[in-house]
């Protein structure tokens, strides 16, 4: 079972509650003993354990030592007992103390006889009952106060029976602490891996799983291990310590009944097993259809403005039900098949009881056995029983806990699409700025799929500004995320200053580039904490100035608190311009030796873009620039614009050339822009505001 390897780590938890289990598996096999003495010796014996009395009359010291056939016996018997000059009566000596049981076996029979409870072919057993029954009488005849006997040997008992119970709850208790405590301890590694496997996940990775199913991995899956760990270290581990203690503690009885258990238990492994063969399959289905809810639900809250805007509520609310409906309806069907467990436990057990009483009566009234022999019996028959049905519980957690680790195994053993090259090449970084070459580039997401680049060639020149423009779908961002190494290249090579992408360590790569990606994500915290985010310790004076250069520096000074004013989870109390603009600002608060905008100002008013754009250019000289953008007043004064139309590069060149020698940037640009605004070297005029491009 894969649950098993987890606990590799935890060796020593398991093996300080495996000596507590014992312990109070010991404190719980005591119990039933007891009990069986306070019925037989504390009830019906008076207190008296022994044939052999600690005290005799001399009459009856005679009549035993005469009825002695044998002069072994009879030295052993006149060893062990001494007169008493005081009291006129033979007393136990310490000798007769350490052969009592033999004593008992020998003075059974004799002490019967001398007080008249002896009859002619009476068993061994019966005539054990009889000496003690007579020991009674010899007792009762010196004087002694029975119902004090009796008293004192049942508050003795039942303080032995008092002490175990509390040193068993006592263990009980450090075992569930250091059980729960190995149990969480096992969660936060799962986790901790999963969080670490996935954060070196590409792109690619992310997806086969999907983040949903990413989620319910590392959170339901999780908790799934984490509840098995305990109940497998609490009771699992227990069961079977309990089952065998009570087998031996059976044995030791003597008692001809142990088929009854052995029947039991093959009825309770047949139970349990046709139960985990109907509910497994269930269960691997259980944990798909929880994705799908948390798929949906994702969606849901993810998406909740447009589904408001186009008033669909009815119909994410019809898809919830769906997926939530088909969830409840496998969780009822697994239920209901283990509501049959405890039914069939319980009358098992009882039917087992009926039997051994049914059958106990008998050698009751044959004299083999005691009353209190069979209710111990009966006890230790109920726990060997219980051990097995705690094994039974098993079924009913183990199959969800079985597939939630093939599916965290699934994470932790997947490989990797992009990894680290072994060794990573050294590469000379002195150069203020990047040059990025695509070397006849293709690329498909995978190997059924149409490429998405076709035979891209182009440098991006260290120091320079290379703008990629196109029509949606043409492969502009694509681009960027094999620059990043987010994939890797079908065909072909993506060079960093002459070296393939794949001979770069990723962190030494990444480290290169300031990144800003389509989608502007913002995470919870502090204008400082995001803008700050590419640096382990950031210079404050460094975000102020990434900010200036964002064009934020207005957002900052409209916040009470500054750099300090909150940031939501997304970004979401915000709005999309200002998140462009400090996702601009958190890329460029880096040392980044060149910096990837992935059409990141699209959302930027026509003065904020142009703003924007000329504080890169005369703040950050020397730096690489490589733009992605839809608008063609953004990409103009480029010092390269690359053209893309279905995955080909169509065009490279500056603004004027590409009007000249590119159909489709004179498509694009003539769609926006009037012929005066295309040829003023000046690009947009600054008192142009959002909205005037043309559709």
């Amino acid at each position: 079972m894969r649950l098993f390897k987890y606990l590799g780590r935890h060796k020593g938890a398991v093996l300080i509650v495996f000596v507590l289990l014992i312990g109070q598996a010991f404190c719980d096999l005591m119990l039933p003993n007891y009990t069986s003495q306070i019925v037989d010796v504390g009830i019906q014996q008076a207190g008296v354990e022994h044939a052999a009395a600690e005290e005799l009359s001399q009459r009856t010291y005679g009549s035993v030592s005469g009825a002695l056939p044998q002069q072994f016996d009879r030295q052993l018997f006149e060893d062990s007992y001494a007169l008493d000059a005081a009291t006129g009566t033979y007393k136990l000596t310490p000798y007769g103390e350490q052969h009592r049981d033999e004593l008992d076996a020998l003075m059974a029979a004799p002490l019967a006889q001398a007080h008249g409870l002896a009859q002619p072919g009476m068993s061994d057993d019966l005539l054990a009952q009889a000496g003690i029954a007579a020991a009674c009488a010899e007792y009762a005849s010196l004087g002694y106060d029975m119902n004090a006997k009796q008293m004192n040997y049942l508050l003795l008992t039942a303080l032995k029976m008092m002490g175990f119970v509390a040193l068993s709850a006592l263990i009980a208790t450090a075992v569930g602490f250091v059980a729960s405590r190995t149990g969480a301890s096992v969660g936060r590694e799962l986790r901790g891996r999963l969080f670490a496997k996935v954060m070196s996940f590409s792109d690619a990775e992310v997806q086969r799983f999907s983040a949903a199913s990413l989620i319910t991995r590392g959170t339901n899956d999780v908790q799934q291990i984490q509840m098995m760990t305990i109940m497998l270290l609490r009771m699992v581990l227990y069961a079977p310590i309990l089952a065998i203690g009570g087998i031996v503690m059976v044995a030791r009885m003597d008692i001809s009944m142990g088929w009854l258990i052995g029947v039991a238990i093959a009825a309770l492994v047949a139970v349990v097993i046709a139960l985990m063969a109907i509910a497994m399959p269930k269960f691997r289905i259980m944990q798909k259809l929880i994705d799908r809810v948390n798929l949906v639900s994702r969606e849901m809250l993810t998406g909740v403005s447009v589904v408001r805007a186009f008033g669909q509520q009815a119909h994410e609310q019809a898809r919830f039900d769906e997926a939530s409906t088909k969830l409840m309806r496998t969780q009822l069907f697994t239920n209901r098949v283990m509501t049959f467990l405890m039914p069939t436990m319980m009358m098992i057990m009882n039917l087992v009881s009926v039997a051994i009483v049914w059958f106990g009566a008998g050698q009751i009234d044959a004299g083999t056995i005691q009353t209190g022999d069979l209710i111990a019996f009966i006890t230790y028959s109920m726990v060997i029983i219980a051990g097995f049905l705690m094994l039974s519980m098993l079924a009913i957690i183990a199959p969800r806990a079985d597939v939630s680790a093939k599916r965290i195994d699934e994470v932790l053993e997947a490989e990797l699409s992009i990894t680290d090259p072994v060794p990573g090449e050294a590469v000379d970084n002195a150069a203020p700025g990047a040059a990025v070459e695509f070397d006849h580039v293709s690329f498909r997401y995978d190997d059924d799929s149409e490429c998405v680049l076709r035979d891209v060639t182009f440098t991006a020149d260290a120091g320079k500004t290379c703008a990629i423009i196109g029509s949606t779908g043409s492969g502009k961002s694509t681009i960027l995320k094999l620059v990043e190494r987010f994939y890797d290249v079908s065909e072909g090579a993506v060079r960093v200053d002459g070296v393939d992408v794949r001979a770069w360590k990723l962190g030494d790569l990444r480290s290169q580039f300031g990144y800003v990606p389509q989608r502007a994500f913002l995470f919870t915290g502090t204008i400082a904490s995001n803008v700050g985010y590419g640096e382990d310790e950031p210079d404050e004076a460094r975000i102020l100035e990434a900010i200036d250069i964002a064009q934020a520096a207005d957002l900052v000074q409209a916040k009470e608190d500054g750099l300090d004013a909150e940031i939501t989870q997304g970004g979401t109390n915000v709005s999309g311009g200002q998140r462009q603009r400090l996702a601009s600002a958190r890329a460029l608060a880096t040392d980044a030796r060149a910096f990837l905008f992935d059409d990141s100002f699209s959302a930027l008013d026509y003065k904020t873009d142009a703003a924007l754009r000329r504080a890169l250019a005369e703040r950050l000289p020397g730096k690489t620039q490589v733009i992605v953008a839809q608008r063609i007043a953004t990409v103009m004064q480029a010092d390269k614009i690359v053209v893309l139309d279905e995955g080909c590069v169509v065009g490279v060149g500056t603004h004027d050339e590409l009007l000249q020698s590119c159909d489709q940037y004179r498509e694009i640009a003539y769609s926006q822009l009037s012929p005066e605004e295309l040829g003023g070297k000046a690009g947009v005029s600054p008192n142009r505001q959002e909205g005037g491009e043309r559709a």
